[in-house]
């Protein structure tokens, strides 16, 4: 569930949302419509956490993971695809590339070491041994060879990136999906 109370939101002197109340209940669907530049991609910034208000709070239930399907389909041009679906699950992602530095140091210190144990113990928790193949099974249910799974995003047709920002969406089961403009190419 979210709710929303008493959110404002403002960028120098221009008021974008003023005294907005929302309650998003589980089970249920719901659509933003408006005009172009009426703020639906920043609402759905602030409800992802990617933006703070500036008045008011955003509640989501505790424990309850979102995902966001983003409208910046080149944000990850330089990304691998598969590593682009994982990074939906941003503690995962952390954990990954935090593991690859300290495998990377040629001498090892006993902090090291134990940072390590601690990392490899949530990968685990995490299903992370899984994450690739999970990646994979995503995009190939999406319509995406395994041809580009390796690719970089830049490399891959435009009509391809939205399914793998749906795929990194999707990645992990979130609780709460929110899709900025699903539809684009």
């Amino acid at each position: 569930m979210i709710q929303v109370n008493n959110v404002s939101l403002s960028f120098g002197k221009r008021t974008l949302f003023e005294n907005v109340n929302l309650k998003f209940t589980p089970g249920n669907c719901y659509g933003l419509i408006g005009a172009n530049g009426a703020g639906k991609s920043t609402f759905l910034k602030l409800l992802s956490g990617e933006i703070e208000t500036t008045h008011g709070e955003i509640i989501i239930t505790k424990g309850e993971r979102i995902a966001m399907l983003k409208q910046n389909h080149y944000e990850y041009d330089n990304e691998k695809v598969i590593d682009t679906v994982i990074m939906g699950n941003t503690k995962l992602y952390q954990i990954m590339k935090e593991k690859e530095e300290l495998y990377s140091h040629t001498e090892f210190t006993d902090e090291d070491g134990i940072r390590l144990g601690n990392l490899e113990a949530m990968f685990s928790e995490l299903n992370g041994w899984e994450a690739e193949s999970e990646a994979g099974n995503l995009l190939n249910n999406l319509g995406i060879d395994t041809t580009f799974h390796y690719s970089l995003m830049k490399d891959i047709p435009n009509k391809l990136k939205v399914k793998v920002l749906l795929a990194q969406a999707l990645f992990g089961n979130p609780d709460i999906l929110l899709l900025d403009e699903p539809t684009n190419d």
